[in-house]
């Protein structure tokens, strides 16, 4: 796939924004007193937010590997 090198390196950009934005959030949310219970399980709120970011880095991944392949082929 051949795309210009401003596509290529806006790919690489968004998928790298993902990869950093994404674990930063889930560390804030882990400290929420929503993510756990009384008893220290995991809530809704956390496992909802935890399916998020990890939908989010396989994502941001493929976005920054398509970006790169894009660039280097």
């Amino acid at each position: 796939m051949e795309l210009p090198v401003a596509w290529s390196v806006l790919l690489v950009v968004a998928g790298l924004w993902n990869l950093v934005v994404w674990p930063a959030f889930l560390r804030r949310v882990a400290k929420d007193p929503r993510a756990r219970d009384a008893a220290g399980r995991a809530t809704r709120f956390l496992t909802v937010h935890v399916v998020l970011v990890v939908v989010s880095l396989a994502l941001g991944l493929a976005v920054a590997t398509a970006g790169v392949l894009t660039l280097v082929g």
